[in-house]
């Protein structure tokens, strides 16, 4: 029998409801804490039994409006930086950079040889930046067939945008949807320790691209090793390269809205460094942005609205994901049970090496992103206890923010990623035969979590 998991939804209602119920059973426990370079922190060993506060059923139905005010910031900001890149993505600037290096591979030996390279770096970087991750699903269209056109494979093809983006997502160094939230969480000023970030997200995006290279180079020399080989003789047979031999090249316009967003992070990344930027100032750069963008690129006022309403609508979902994450933390707030949990989560994490503790943290973060798949939910949920929990252990708050990102690097193969199927049913590979194929290279990125991890936390990383 096939397991199916709940949705994200339900299972954070389900948990609201065990937290609920735990009120009532776990004592109720505080830490003194003392203020720190301008944060609250735990002092270690301080731990005392409180009175417990059981929390009700009224408490249990009030607590997700009570999420979505306490998170109303997170939320806003999520919501007006969907809708900018959504105006973004409707100017079709991205997608006609995509195509026409797509196109040049014909021309140029070159260019053939540097697809691998160049366009995982670019996915990888749409990843570190903006979040991209469903949106790459599309692009999977685009390069199957251009992987068959260079003697490549189907899994290539799909590798290329959705591994890409995936590994860009999980290392990110710009990412509001998840570094932003979750250093918002964790008390950590917003973008702060990018230098790391970025030397993190260069070695895994070089060591995506030289596992691709080097599966390229033995499927090149010997087609028949690729699980997909029968697959692929049959779609050569129908192999249609004109959907981007025959593009017709980037605009003006396209040029324009690729500097004007490329400025953009520009400016986020001195006014964060220089000026000490937060949520609002970033929100309101990227809708000057998108206003900028959309005049640019000729959108109406409708086209405009449109798709900026479009963007911020799709994140809706991941808007009620935050609510529900914060109300379960009101609920164990408010029953004054936070405490004992970081209490008894302490010696789970507790290790002679702040290594360690940061890489059984990695650990934890891996499992519940077998469950919960928003990056901006999974940070929601889970950095009001990793933070605090990180000052108990000895770990930097900023080594505990980069083991949830790492936590990610396992999407790519696990079945309750909703990304992960459709990209797999778009390009009709089975599931199991993916897995096989990824097994090696999500090898080379447990290493690499583990090593990075250990060097963020000997450095003690700030």
């Amino acid at each position: 029998m096939k397991l199916k998991l709940p949705n994200t939804y339900v299972l954070l209602v389900v948990l609201l409801a065990l937290i609920a119920a735990a009120t009532w059973i776990v004592p109720g426990g505080k830490f003194d804490t003392q203020l720190v370079d301008g944060k609250n922190v735990i002092v270690a060993g301080s731990y005392h039994v409180v009175e417990a506060r059981p929390q009700g059923l009224v408490a249990l139905l009030t607590s997700p409006i009570k999420g979505f005010v306490e998170a109303a910031l997170i939320i806003g900001f999520v919501l007006i930086v969907g809708g900018a890149f959504a105006v973004l993505q409707k100017t079709a600037a991205i997608d006609a950079m995509i195509k026409s290096v797509a196109r040049a591979h014909t021309r140029s030996a070159v260019v053939r040889a540097m697809v691998i390279p160049v366009f995982v770096t670019l996915f990888s970087l749409g990843g570190a930046t903006f979040g991209m991750a469903e949106e790459a699903i599309p692009f999977v269209l685009i390069f199957i067939p251009l992987a068959l056109a260079l003697r490549l494979d189907t899994l290539t093809g799909v590798a290329i945008p959705f591994v890409g983006s995936q590994v860009g997502f999980a290392t990110a160094f710009l990412n509001p949807f998840n570094v932003g939230v979750a250093q918002g969480i964790a008390g950590v000023p917003l973008f702060s320790g990018i230098g790391f970030r970025a030397i993190c997200w260069a070695i895994a995006t070089s060591l995506t691209v030289g596992f691709l290279m080097w599966w390229a180079a033995r499927i090149r020399r010997d087609p028949t090793l690729s699980p997909t080989y029968a697959m692929d003789q049959e779609r050569r047979k129908t192999l249609d390269m004109a959907g981007f031999e025959n593009f017709a090249g980037m605009t003006g316009r396209h040029r324009a809205v690729l500097w004007l967003f490329a400025a953009t992070l520009g400016v986020m990344i001195v006014g964060v460094v220089q000026y000490g930027w937060y949520i609002e100032e970033i929100a309101a750069l990227f809708l000057v942005m998108a206003v900028t963008v959309g005049f640019v690129a000729r959108l109406t006022a409708d086209e405009f609205m449109a798709a900026f309403l479009h963007g911020a609508r799709d994140l809706v979902g991941t808007a009620l994901v935050i609510a529900l994450a914060k109300a379960t933390v009101i609920l164990m707030r408010d029953g004054q049970i936070i405490d004992t949990m970081l209490h008894a989560l302490a010696p789970l994490v507790e290790s002679s090496s702040p290594v360690f503790s940061a890489q059984k943290m990695f650990v934890i973060q891996s499992v519940i992103n077998f469950f919960i798949h928003s990056g901006t939910g999974q940070a929601a949920l889970t950095m009001p206890i990793m933070a605090p929990l990180a000052d108990l252990v000895g770990v930097t708050r900023q080594t505990a923010v980069l083991a949830f990102q790492f936590g990610e690097l396992t999407t790519p193969i696990i079945p309750t990623s909703g990304i992960t199927v459709g990209v797999l049913a778009l390009a009709g590979v089975p599931f199991g035969q993916w897995v096989k194929w990824m097994l090696p290279l999500q090898a080379i990125y447990l290493a690499m979590a583990l090593g990075l991890l250990a060097v963020a936390a000997l450095m003690g990383w700030q």
